[in-house]
């Protein structure tokens, strides 16, 4: 089989990010970048993103499509762990304590979101998305009104949690990406937190090897033939929904300790385009996703967004349009999202 075959085989999508990912790194060293930086920006990236692409592997597999209600299980996240921090737990244990908690939480919401997915099937693209907006949009009312009077979690003046409450003050930040972390080649590998992925993933391997992900994934194939063959399709969905919000505020606890603080109010908000532009670049459709679109497409997307600032930054230092880079890469983004969902609307890779 020669090259050429081997490229036609891979999505058009992964081919163009991909092409556009080395590009830049090709610019970056160039300018002076080490390779071993600006993989390890991207590993970075894909170790805190990650999570979000899989949860939308059930809801797709299902019928039910991407998941543009990420939101719920990410605010059903921030949630766990303002409640937790508020208890008074802290580094490792917090960690723990608020990703049960966090998938105890998602996973009841995912249920009430399944239930409205079945209410208005062939119209959950539509839906959801708004959804989505509407939970964060309440529970901005919810971060104001909440009991807790942490000094380091409410705001200096008034009542109300902060936008942002940083981890250092718990001993919670980087936990899992200062677990086992080493360097190579001068190349930085947060191994916890791609330990939680690589798990992640397995997991979702392994369960759609199972009866009842085989039953999700005959859902959304065809549903009038899995229930004929005695599938209870709502069911099915409502599973897939729970699974992919769960995931979605497992996720947030990765993406927090990753950064260092917790983000509120409306960081939620547009969190679901970018992880499922990321599956969709990885080579998913609007029917079918597997564990080898998020790794690959997160990969790519994110590490794309990664680099992009700090190379075109220095590659256009002292020029006309050294001013506007973040715009350029705000640009590159949402440009590679509107792509990944014409894509996907259109059924095609």
């Amino acid at each position: 089989m020669s090259l050429l075959d081997l490229l036609k085989k891979i999505p058009f999508s992964t081919r163009v990010v991909g092409g556009l990912y080395l590009a830049v790194l090709v610019l970056g060293v160039v300018n002076g970048f080490s390779i071993a930086t600006l993989i390890s920006a991207s590993l970075h990236f894909f170790g805190v993103w990650a999570i979000f692409a899989l949860a939308n592997v059930p809801s797709i597999q299902s019928g039910t499509g991407p998941n543009f209600a990420l939101p719920i299980g990410i605010v059903n996240g921030l949630l766990a762990m303002v409640l937790v921090l508020a208890a008074g737990f802290t580094g490792i244990v917090f960690i723990i304590v608020a990703s049960v908690a966090a998938i105890v939480f998602g996973s009841l919401s995912g249920y009430l979101y399944g239930r409205l997915m079945n209410a208005v099937k062939g119209s959950e693209m539509a839906i959801a998305p708004y959804t989505g907006f509407a939970i964060t949009a309440a529970f901005g009312l919810v971060w104001l009104a909440i009991p807790i009077n942490h000094p380091n979690m409410v705001f200096f003046l008034g009542d109300g949690l902060r936008h942002q409450i940083p981890l250092d003050y718990f001993g919670a930040n980087l936990i899992l990406a200062n677990f086992l972390y080493f360097e190579l080649f001068g190349m930085q590998v947060r191994t916890g937190e791609l330990l939680v992925v690589f798990v992640a993933c397995l997991l979702m391997y392994l369960f759609f090897r199972t009866k009842a992900g085989i039953a999700i994934s005959a859902v959304g194939r065809n549903p009038l033939f899995a229930k004929a063959t005695g599938i209870n399709v709502d069911r099915s969905r409502v599973i897939a929904n729970m699974m992919s919000t769960a995931i979605a505020a497992f996720g947030v606890v990765v993406y927090a300790q990753g950064f260092g603080f917790i983000q509120l109010y409306d960081f939620p908000m547009f969190m679901a385009f970018p992880a499922i532009a990321g599956i969709v670049v990885g080579g998913a459709s609007k029917q079918r996703a597997n564990v080898t679109n998020v790794v690959v497409g997160t990969f790519l997307f994110q590490g794309l967004i990664a680099i992009v600032l700090p190379v075109f930054s220095r590659a256009l230092a002292g020029t006309d349009v050294a001013g506007v880079v973040n715009q350029i890469r705000m640009v590159v983004q949402n440009g590679i999202i509107l792509y990944a969902l014409a894509q996907m609307s259109k059924g095609g890779k």
